[in-house]
């Protein structure tokens, strides 16, 4: 069965498709045929403007349009589209998804922060955690991060707040958004066990492979501190060329790290995991699962 997943973020669009197989014994096998990212940076248009402007309205369409033609080409049975914080947020959001439906047959939900965050529970996260700790799942998005926090293997905290990687580039960002959610970890995030932060997300992602760190190991938040420190002296361009980075990660990646470094401090985190997880591969779980129930 293949499946697929288009995930309208803020910063990016993505469209993953997948193989499952279902073995005889055990559980259900994901394969990944094809993963494709289009940076249509949504956000840059709605933060400042509040709507999506005529250049990226096209580049929402036409990259519809060739998600729709390799699912085809993938002959994917099954999909779903969900866009987040900056498609929630444009005035004409609305008329976009219309214009997209119409042109390329792909139907966008847009959905909530807190299904945002529940969409990557569907990974399973929490099901192979060591019991003898805690865990603060964080997402940093260009719009939005969503924060979960895990005790004896079940979520007791959930927040979604306004505070990204494109909000903080545009200057978009109060010091009151960051006193709240100072204020909201120090009240909710607290244990007697030891707690250790799971990281998604694209930034997350490369920083974690900048840092060489072994696959299932974890980064320590010195080594975030160092990299913030170490890019934030550094211009974009001089960013892409030292670290091989394109400008649309290069950018983002500083603001990303204040937002990581700040939520690990307030927590007083000081070991975060990376494993490859995203919204898509939620999606695509998700839609497995439903499947199943009918």
């Amino acid at each position: 069965m293949k499946i697929a997943a288009i995930d309208i973020g803020s910063n990016a669009a993505r469209l993953l498709i997948s193989e499952v197989t279902e073995p005889k014994k055990g559980k259900p096998q994901f394969t990944k045929l094809n993963l494709l990212r289009i940076p249509l940076r949504l956000g840059m248009d709605v933060f400042t403007k509040g709507e999506i402007g005529k250049e990226r309205e096209k580049m929402i369409i036409d990259s519809m349009g060739v998600f729709s033609g390799l699912m085809k080409i993938y002959k994917v049975e099954h999909f779903r589209a969900c866009a987040t914080s900056a498609m929630r947020d444009a005035k004409n959001g609305q008329e976009i998804i219309k214009q997209v439906k119409k042109s390329s047959g792909i139907d966008i939900e847009i959905i909530t922060g807190d299904e945002e965050a529940g969409l990557v529970f569907e990974n399973h996260v929490a099901d192979g955690l060591d019991k003898n700790s805690a865990y603060l799942y964080i997402d940093v998005g260009g719009g939005s991060t969503e924060l979960m926090f895990y005790e004896n293997g079940k979520m007791q905290y959930e927040k979604s707040i306004n505070i990204g990687t494109i909000r903080l580039l545009n200057g978009l960002v109060k010091e009151d958004l960051w006193k709240e959610l100072k204020e909201d970890i120090r009240k909710n995030i607290n244990s007697k066990k030891p707690i250790m932060a799971i990281g998604s997300g694209g930034n997350i992602n490369k920083i974690f492979s900048m840092s060489k760190t072994k696959d299932g190991k974890p980064m320590s938040s010195a080594y975030l501190k160092k990299s913030y420190k170490e890019l934030n002296e550094l211009t974009v361009a001089e960013r892409m060329s030292k670290f091989n980075l394109r400008e649309d990660r290069a950018d983002v990646l500083v603001p990303a790290l204040e937002i990581y470094n700040n939520v690990m401090t307030w927590s007083d985190i000081d070991k975060i995991f990376v494993p490859k997880i995203s919204v898509a591969d939620g999606l695509i779980h998700s839609i497995y699962e439903s499947l199943q129930k009918k």
